[in-house]
């Protein structure tokens, strides 16, 4: 990913403010992988602000997706993605919302959210320089989970706590792998939605497809209810966003192309503050939709007391998350990793605001990853006759204004040592049925 400093080489992350500036040594990252024996020889692109699931901006242009042209690869590491479903092997991006997940959900490929403190972070170059509310993390990516699985082993094994100071000592644990590797019946918790905006029938299917496998393989299936699934979607918001969008804003020159959905945050956060309560108003009275006007009302700069609250609250979400796991006892959750499939070009505009699915995880900071376990098809997955975008909240309206399973159709669809071995489990399950990779002559 463009992020990584790489010597001699641009980390221009989209910006053009930020080209011509060459890194003058490698980060963390790169010097372990060089030390491992890599050759890094390309970079990777994203989008401008790093806060979209499209890659596209005025520097390198637009990454479009393998499997469908006018489709996005995903975001922010869509680059990467593209380039694994194309061929490539392993790769590096970076994740705060769900930037190494969706793209590997939209591209179909394989992908792990480490949580913070597993993986280098130091020596980048970001879009938010100073944002705590919800970290970034740096994680692996790659073509076939054999080579995820590979790749985050051999990193961690490197010790790379003596390359960045932020990376936990903790060393690989052979026992945890290897134990959920083995495990004879493991308790699964099947979480339909993140109670913001269901998901698409494609992505329901990869789901149910998953649960079908597992349930054939013996395990116990149990369906899920988890705690503050609406509330995580307006704190993580208001958390990464307490600047009121004014630091990736301040990198772009007059002029310059933004991502739609970032533009469209922007203008959020920058309302008259009378204009603001007025739109709330209207939105919950009037279009009585109390999910988004619950989600717009506080979406400005938040003062330094204002930030401190969302952090107590994130803390609260997660102590709750902590005894439901608790409580539930389950080994893992199988979730959609969004609620549709790739979004055609520009269409962050619309679907900005639903990222729910991974979105969640960073606030919680667990580990997450993606497996592909299908396409789109036309014929299974249209939408019911009975549907009706109008009765959808503004979160999902945007996302199923861009559904349409015909001009989807062969699009893929997915689903640190436990997570990779949980993943392994539910490919073996999938047996016969699981994701069939592009194939490039």
């Amino acid at each position: 990913k463009d992020s990584l400093h790489v010597a001699g080489y641009d980390s221009c992350i989209g910006y053009s403010m930020h080209t011509n500036k060459p890194s003058v040594e490698d980060g963390p990252v790169v010097r372990l992988l060089k030390d491992a024996g890599a050759v890094p020889y390309v970079k990777t692109n994203l989008p401008i602000t790093l806060l979209s699931f499209e890659s596209t901006n005025d520097v390198w242009g637009r990454t479009t997706n393998p499997h469908n042209s006018k489709y996005s690869p995903g975001g922010s590491t869509g680059g990467e993605s593209a380039l694994l479903a194309f061929g490539g092997r392993i790769g590096i991006g970076s994740d705060v919302a769900g930037s190494v997940r969706v793209p590997a959900h939209f591209s179909g490929c394989y992908s792990l959210r480490c949580s913070t403190g597993r993986w280098p972070k130091m020596g980048i170059t970001t879009s938010m320089p100073g944002q705590e509310g919800i970290p970034s993390v740096f994680s692996p990516m790659a073509r076939t989970l054999n080579d995820l699985t590979y790749f985050t082993r051999s990193i961690v094994e490197m010790k790379p706590w003596n390359y960045d100071y932020t990376v936990h000592p903790i060393p690989w644990r052979h026992d945890v792998e290897k134990e959920f590797l083995e495990k004879k019946k493991l308790r699964v918790g099947i979480m339909r939605t993140d109670g913001v905006v269901d998901p698409s029938p494609a992505c329901l299917r990869a789901v149910e497809m998953v649960e079908d496998a597992l349930r054939r393989e013996g395990h116990e299936i149990v369906e899920v209810d988890l705690p503050h699934l609406r509330e995580i979607l307006r704190v993580a918001s208001l958390a990464l966003n307490s600047d009121g969008c004014l630091t990736y804003s301040s990198f772009l020159r007059p002029g310059e192309w933004v991502d739609a959905g970032a533009a469209q945050l922007s203008y959020l956060a920058s309302m008259w503050r009378p204009t603001r309560y007025l739109y709330y108003l209207w939105v919950k009275y009037v279009r009585r939709d109390a999910l988004w006007a619950d989600l717009v009302r506080d979406f400005r700069p938040q003062s330094a007391f204002e930030a401190w609250k969302l952090v107590s609250q994130r803390e609260k979400i997660r102590l709750a998350w902590f005894d439901w796991w608790e409580a539930a006892e389950v080994d893992f959750l199988v979730t959609p990793p969004n609620a549709t499939p790739a979004v055609p070009h520009d269409g962050m505009g619309e679907a900005v605001s639903s990222c729910g699915y991974t979105f969640m995880f960073n606030l919680l900071d667990y580990s997450a990853g993606v497996v592909p376990v299908t396409h789109v098809d036309k014929n299974l997955d249209q939408l019911p006759k009975d549907f009706k975008l109008s009765r959808l909240n503004g979160v999902a309206r945007g996302a199923y204004k861009l559904y349409d399973a015909t001009a989807m159709h062969g699009l893929p669809v997915g689903v640190e040592e436990k997570v990779l071995s949980l993943m392994q489990r539910v490919e073996d399950a999938l047996g016969d049925d699981k994701y069939e990779l592009l194939e490039i002559d």
